[in-house]
């Protein structure tokens, strides 16, 4: 059944098709965490390949943020390291467990993950990032029931850093395609859809369902190439290893300040690309950002 029809149909249908055309390293190899016994654990989302009528989800904004976890008392990156947050943001969680992302706005990545990554956070700093919260990391419940439960005691906007990430239902694909046609229009990466009758998982899921309109994986960093000409003294592109060993070049997304000081050996890093060539290595693939091992 197609996603839907019309102009949102062709849209969706290419994005349909080239996340069919997903590469086998693109989801095979989990990061290492060091989650301590009883910590909350991030339930990680599989692409959207229309396996799922969406009708039977709730769906919400992909956020372009950082994902955090909170038990009650500590907030913690999904590795399991604790998020340097200024105690005044802490202590204006409420007690629930909570699963979110901290979130500075669309397009605001690269400001919010430097905010983070301060070991000593400043209240100030920290006034404008909110805890988008989507679920709720311990309860043995449907995703359903969760929600209603946040809702409950998060509120809908104002000065609290934590808020429930708004979720909506779609009738139909089309409805899905209009959504995400509506989210990506305004600066959003794309969107999340939660099977309504889920229990949480552990892990990779295919409750927890992702649709963007271009594709992205993970690689590691493994050289660098010289550039040519203005960019003689500067990389002209990173050399970048797939978990399958495959290695392909990223010069197209580099900005200034990425060729001057790259992300280093042995980082990893998010490329996006259109499709696969016929050695199944991303097409037009260009450097999005250095994935922190947070």
């Amino acid at each position: 059944m197609p996603l839907a029809t019309g102009s949102l149909g062709r849209r969706a249908a290419l994005i349909g098709a080239a996340a069919l055309a997903l590469p086998r390293w693109a989801a095979a190899r989990e990061r290492v965490t060091s989650v301590p016994a009883g910590a909350p654990v991030a339930e990680l989302a599989t692409v959207y390949l229309g396996q799922v009528d969406p009708a039977l989800c709730w769906v919400s904004e992909k956020y372009d943020g950082v994902r955090a976890l909170w038990d009650g008392s500590v907030l913690r990156h999904r590795s399991g390291r604790r998020v340097a947050a200024p105690a005044s943001f802490l202590a204006a969680l409420p007690s629930e467990p909570l699963d979110g992302e901290l979130w500075l706005g669309r397009g605001r990545f690269e400001a919010l993950s430097a905010l983070v990554r301060r070991t000593e956070p400043r209240p100030d700093d920290w006034s404008p990032i909110r805890y988008m919260v989507f679920d709720q990391p311990l309860a043995a419940a449907p995703f359903e029931e969760r929600l209603a439960r946040l809702a409950m005691v998060l509120p809908r906007g104002g000065a609290a850093p934590a808020e429930l990430a708004p979720q909506w239902r779609v009738a139909d694909r089309a409805a899905l395609a209009n959504s995400l046609a509506r989210v990506v229009a305004g600066g959003g990466e794309g969107l999340m859809l939660h099977l309504a009758s889920a229990i949480r998982g552990r892990g990779r899921s295919d409750a927890l369902l992702k649709l963007k309109p271009s594709l992205d994986a993970e690689a590691r960093v493994v050289a660098y190439r010289r550039g040519a000409g203005k960019l003689g003294d500067q990389v002209g592109a990173i050399e970048v290893e797939a978990p399958d060993g495959r290695r392909f070049f990223l010069g197209s997304g580099l900005r200034d300040a990425d060729r001057r000081e790259p992300p280093p050996i042995g980082s990893s890093v998010t490329c996006r690309y259109r499709d696969l060539t016929s050695n199944e290595l991303p097409r037009f693939a260009t450097y999005l950002r250095r994935h922190e091992d947070w």
